[in-house]
C-alpha cells in the first residue's frame, strides 16, 4: 500500500536537490516533431507558413493557407544511446509509435474585393514538442561508490532523526524526515544510507553530525540504468490575417500538457579486504504531471515575388508541475539497522512547484522559385540563463536559480530547409543545428540533425513521408553528488513520419 506526503508551500529545506537545473532544461527545450513536411525540411518554416506545425515557429503562417484543411501525422521514434563509462561500453535502444500531430485550419476569405483585409484564418493544432521515451545503460568499474552520495548529504545532519523511534516504521520515518523543517530531502538520503548500513556516525550521540563510510573498496562494479517515458504536448489556438497582397499577421495561445516518468536503477558490488562481497541497490522513481501556457506573435512579409521574410516572438512558458518521488534501497551490509529490510518505492513524496522557461525570438528568410521549389532559413535565439524555478522567493529556489543563471547561456538555433517540386512530387531536405544550453558547452553538447522527405499531391489531398536524424553527446551523472565521474552518452534519434493532409 502506497503512502503519500504532500509538501505544501515548498519548504526550502525540502527542495534541495529535488527540483533543479535538470527539470528546467527538460521543459525549456522543445524538439518539435510536427507534420511530415515540417520535419522533412527540419522545421525551417518561419517565413513560409502554409503548414500547421509552422504555427509553432510563426503564428502568421496560417494566413498563407489558400483553403481550409486537416492534417494528421504519425511518427515512429527510434533512439539509440551508446555509453562510455571509464572505457566500458554499453548500448541501449528504445522504439515507440505515436500520433504526434493533429490539426485543422479554417480559412475565411473577404467578400469585399476592395478590402485591404484579404483573409482570416483560424487554426487548431496538437503537436508533441518532446517525446521522453528513452532508455540508457551505463556502468563499469570505478573508484567512487554510492557511499560518497550518502556521506555528502549526511554531513551536518544530526543523528537522532536518522534513528527509528519507538513503534515507528522505516516508511513513516522517511516521510516524517522529509516533512520536518530543517531536514527534508538531504536528511532523507542520509537516513537511507544510515539505515542500510552504508554509513555510520562518528559518535553514537544524538547531536552527532559527522559520518564515515562502511564501504571498503579500491574499485567498485557499477551498473546504472535509466528508463524514461512520457511527453510534453502543445495544443495551439491560432488566428491570423492577410493584409494587402504581401503582409501576414498572427497570434497563438499555447496550452501544454506534461507527463513524465523516470526510473533510475543503480547497482554496485565489490569485494572488501576480508574477501566478503558487499552489494547495494538504489532505485529512484519520479512521476511528473502538469500543465503550461504560453503565447506567440508573428508576421510574414513578401518583399517581392522571390523573397519572403518573417519574425516571431514566443513568450516564456509558465508551467505548473507536480512531482511524485519515491526511493528504494537494499544492501547486505552487516551493520544495517536490525529493523531495516528492503525499503521499497511505496512511500511517495509529493512536490508542487512552477517553472518559467525563457522566451524566444525567431527571424526567417526564404526564397521561393515560383512553383518549382523554395529555400528557407530560420535563426532562433533563446537565453536559457533566464529560466527559473518558482516561487523565486523560496531560498532553495533562489540558490538554484543563481546557479542556472551562471551555468546556462544563450542558445542559437539554425534551421535550413529546401523543397523541389516535380509535377505532383515534392522532394525535401533540411539541416538543423542547436547550441548547447550550457555556457561552457559541457554536460550537453551541440545538436546536429539532417532530414529528408517526399510528398505526393493528389489535388485535394497530400500524402507525405519524412526521415529525421539528430545526434548529440551528453554527460550522464548517476547522482547529483558523490559519484563525480560521468558516463559519456552518444545519442542518436531517428524519426520516421507519415502524414496526410486533406483540403476542403
Amino acid at each position: 500500500m502506497k503512502r503519500y506526503f504532500t509538501f505544501i508551500g515548498l519548504l526550502a529545506c525540502l527542495i534541495t536537490s529535488a527540483q533543479n537545473i535538470e527539470d528546467v532544461l527538460r521543459y525549456s527545450r522543445e524538439n518539435l516533431q510536427g507534420t511530415a513536411r515540417f520535419q522533412g525540411m527540419s522545421g525551417a518554416f518561419g517565413s513560409l507558413g502554409g503548414d500547421l506545425s509552422a504555427l509553432n515557429i510563426n503564428p502568421a503562417g496560417s494566413a498563407v493557407f489558400n483553403n481550409s484543411l486537416f492534417t494528421m501525422s504519425g511518427t515512429y521514434f527510434s533512439r539509440i544511446s551508446d555509453s562510455d563509462y571509464g572505457g566500458t561500453f554499453n548500448s541501449a535502444n528504445s522504439n515507440s509509435l505515436d500520433v504526434n500531430q493533429v490539426g485543422a485550419a479554417l480559412v475565411f476569405k473577404a467578400t469585399d474585393n476592395d478590402s485591404k483585409w484579404k483573409k482570416l484564418s483560424l487554426g487548431f493544432n496538437y503537436d508533441i514538442v518532446q517525446n521522453f521515451d528513452d532508455q540508457t545503460i551505463s556502468g563499469g568499474s570505478g573508484n567512487e561508490g554510492i557511499d560518497n552520495y550518502f556521506l555528502d548529504f549526511a554531513d551536518g545532519i544530526p543523528l537522532d532523526p536518522l534513528k527509528l523511534q519507538q513503534n515507528e516504521s522505516v516508511g513513516e520515518a522517511y516521510l516524517d524526515i522529509g516533512a520536518t523543517n530543517g531536514l527534508g530531502f538531504p536528511a532523507q538520503q542520509a537516513f537511507l544510507g544510515f539505515q542500510a548500513g552504508v554509513i555510520d556516525p562518528v559518535a553514537d550521540e544524538a547531536d552527532n553530525t559527522a559520518y564515515f563510510s562502511n564501504a571498503d573498496y579500491t574499485t567498485v562494479n557499477q551498473d546504472f540504468r535509466q528508463t524514461t517515458a512520457g511527453y510534453n504536448s502543445k495544443f495551439t489556438v491560432n488566428a491570423a490575417t492577410q493584409y494587402g497582397e504581401n503582409v501576414y499577421f498572427g497570434a497563438s495561445l499555447n496550452f501544454h500538457t506534461v507527463l513524465y516518468d523516470r526510473v533510475n536503477q543503480y547497482r554496485e558490488d565489490f569485494t572488501n579486504a576480508d574477501a566478503q562481497q558487499r552489494t547495494i541497490s538504489f532505485d529512484n522513481l519520479l512521476h511528473t504531471e502538469g500543465t503550461g501556457f504560453s503565447l506567440s506573435l508573428g508576421g510574414i512579409a513578401k518583399l517581392n515575388d522571390f523573397i519572403r521574410v518573417g519574425g516571431s516572438y514566443q513568450s516564456p512558458t509558465w508551467y505548473r508541475l507536480s512531482d511524485a518521488f519515491s526511493q528504494g534501497i537494499d544492501s547486505n551490509y552487516p551493520n544495517k539497522d536490525p529493523n531495516f529490510n528492503f525499503f521499497d518505492l511505496n512511500d511517495v513524496n509529493i512536490f508542487d512547484y512552477q517553472i518559467k522557461t525563457p522566451g524566444k525570438l525567431i527571424g526567417s528568410i526564404a526564397a521561393v522559385f515560383g512553383k518549382n521549389g523554395l529555400l528557407s532559413f530560420d535563426y532562433g535565439y533563446q537565453d536559457m540563463s533566464k529560466a527559473e524555478l518558482r516561487p523565486a522567493s523560496d531560498t532553495a529556489f533562489a540558490n538554484e536559480n543563481a546557479f542556472i543563471s551562471e551555468a546556462l547561456g544563450a542558445v542559437s538555433t539554425f534551421r535550413v530547409g529546401g523543397e523541389y517540386r516535380i509535377k505532383r512530387i515534392s522532394l525535401r531536405g533540411g539541416y538543423r543545428y542547436e547550441q548547447s544550453p550550457y555556457a561552457d558547452g559541457n554536460i550537453i553538447g551541440d545538436l546536429n540533425g539532417i532530414s529528408g522527405g517526399v510528398g505526393v499531391n493528389f489535388g485535394g489531398s497530400r500524402l507525405e513521408i519524412s526521415v529525421k536524424r539528430t545526434e548529440q553527446d551528453v554527460l550522464q551523472y548517476f547522482f547529483d553528488t558523490g559519484i563525480n565521474t560521468p558516463a559519456l552518452l552518444s545519442q542518436i534519434n531517428t524519426n520516421v513520419t507519415i502524414g496526410y493532409t486533406m483540403n476542403f
